[in-house]
């Protein structure tokens, strides 16, 4: 039987890298309302702003400057300057004092597709940036891409984690090979965000029925509860979120040494509730101009987004 939300999630994956239908959108008059419930603006200002919000309510965070598969080195330049910039300003706003704001990135964006040398210019931006994180006094989380940079993205990390031992990992429960690298990464400080995972991957690699990704990511988050390392409980499922707390009461966890993550504008209420629990819960915020790759990706985690987006297309403003 053919599941119309796999059918739904496959077309809009399809469509996030699709210049013809990004033109068509982005250009669009897309009310601000509509952006606005997953990307707080365009400019620092607005993700300094948003983040004080967070603060205020006693969230957490991480920002990402929308971006990604950088062809250009400027633009590569440009996108590690958008950091640093956002760095300086987050820690004059007070907002990074003991990591409460972070900072993640996409290697891609940086320069890792600029063509034989783009791992080395990827990784020397990221090197800058977590120069500038560490002087600000928080930290960096590499976010991580489609399967084939997996390797790639990892071995970068192990390099950055020599001089700067915080730089946060991410895995996604729906790829395979996840549960070994948990196990590969619980080790004594690791900071490891364990998501579901949002790109189209072919079924050689990752589990294409979503009662298999949920029964994967709970293993490897039983993987990641047992080390010795930080989990980073990156989910809006209700049952992952009480599987989480059951874990952590089992492995004699305290709140300090673990945290929920969920997405700006997702089960908002629901954040504010499991910070005045006492447990640690970060917000990924991300801003910037590019901000159609990422939002074709939240539709397509949870396609109930996608009725407020359309009727968000028909509105003028």
């Amino acid at each position: 039987m053919i599941d119309p939300k796999a059918v739904l999630r496959q077309s809009l994956l399809g469509v996030s890298r699709n210049k013809a239908v990004r033109t068509t959108i982005t250009q669009a008059p897309v009310s601000r309302s509509v952006v606005a419930r997953f990307v707080p603006g365009e400019t620092t200002d607005h993700a300094v702003s948003a983040c004080s919000q967070l603060g205020s309510d006693g969230l957490l965070g991480t920002i990402d400057f929308l971006g990604e598969d950088t062809l250009d080195l400027q633009q590569a330049q440009a996108t590690r300057d958008a950091y640093l910039t956002l760095l300086a300003e987050l820690a004059e706003s007070g907002l990074t004092e003991n990591g409460r704001f972070e900072v993640s990135v996409k290697l891609s964006a940086i320069g890792q597709f600029l063509g034989a040398d783009g791992d080395r210019i990827a990784l020397d931006h990221a090197r800058v940036i977590c120069e500038a994180a560490q002087l600000a006094g928080t930290t960096v989380t590499i976010d991580m891409e489609d399967h084939t940079t997996t390797d790639r993205t990892l071995e970068s990390v192990r390099e950055l984690r020599t001089d700067y031992p915080w730089v946060g990992a991410v895995l996604q429960a729906y790829l395979k090979r996840t549960e070994a690298d948990c196990r590969d990464l619980a080790t004594e400080g690791s900071r490891v965000r364990l998501c579901k995972g949002a790109y189209d991957e072919p079924a050689s690699v990752a589990f294409q029925d979503k009662a298999e990704v949920d029964l994967s990511y709970v293993r490897c988050l039983k993987v990641l509860m047992e080390g010795d390392g930080y989990p980073m409980v990156a989910s809006h499922d209700p049952r992952i979120i009480a599987i989480a707390g059951s874990l952590a009461t089992r492995t004699l966890r305290t709140p300090d040494t673990f945290e929920y993550q969920m997405l700006y504008g997702i089960r908002p209420k629901e954040q504010r509730r499991l910070a005045a629990t006492g447990a640690q819960m970060r917000v990924y915020v991300p801003y910037g101009d590019e901000w159609y790759g990422y939002l074709m990706r939240r539709m397509a985690e949870r396609p109930a987004n996608t009725a407020f987006f359309l009727r968000g297309l028909a509105t003028r403003g």
